[in-house]
């Protein structure tokens, strides 16, 4: 068995998307002067490794904390997408995607994570391919880098109105690659929010492993 971290860690001023705040994580009690040691974080929701719910973007849509703890485990396959500007369905994914799957897709972003370009030049999905994800009703998509879309953010929409919840600035999805059997668990917050930070995880099974999630 092998486990593999797939979140961004979470610290003082790390990236936020361009328009939101940055985030604040400070040490606010010493050991020495207070007895013990405590830190306070300060940020929106869509910093770091997180996951979207529909109430983002979707008029009455659900909040994170509404959305069943079952929905963010299980069988993930990884999608290779590396090198492309915009990632069009194809038809070898009807073989490769499974009713239900967890669809993590490697574009290998990840590198340029607090860079400028990180946000303004990211690949985005097309319409056919969502459409396609909706048809064989895959639980969560995960992401190396930080949206599907760009503003309007229709992809976004399409996919949260079919309650297809979005994992953002996923990284290191590379060592996944050629693995066959893969479980993700991507448990958020139990926060009354649209979206929440989360801590992703996968898990490989070896041929002689029985079980799962």
């Amino acid at each position: 068995m092998g486990w593999f971290d797939l979140s961004h860690p979470i610290d003082d001023g790390i990236p936020a998307y361009p328009g939101d705040p940055r985030p604040r994580l400070e040490r606010i009690k010493e050991l020495t002067s207070d007895g013990y040691v405590a830190y306070q974080l300060q940020c929106g929701m869509h910093i770091g490794t997180h996951v979207d719910a529909p109430m983002h973007l979707v008029e009455g849509g659900k909040r994170i904390s509404e959305i069943p703890v079952e929905h963010f485990m299980g069988k993930a396959v990884l999608v290779d997408v590396r090198g492309r500007d915009i990632i069009h369905y194809h038809p070898d994914y009807q073989k490769k995607i499974a009713f239900g799957d967890i669809v993590l897709f490697y574009t290998g972003w990840d590198r340029y994570y607090g860079e400028d370009r990180y946000y303004r030049e990211h690949p985005v999905l097309d319409r056919k391919l969502a459409e396609f994800l909706i048809e064989k009703r895959v639980k969560l998509i995960g992401l190396d880098m930080p949206s599907p879309d760009k503003a309007p953010f229709e992809i976004h929409k399409l996919l949260l109105t079919k309650d297809i919840f979005i994992i953002e600035n996923l990284t290191g999805l590379g060592q996944l690659e050629g693995k066959d059997s893969i479980e993700l668990i991507a448990i958020p917050l139990k926060i009354h929010a649209e979206a929440s930070l989360v801590r992703v995880i996968a898990r490989i099974s070896f041929p002689s492993e029985t079980g799962g999630i």
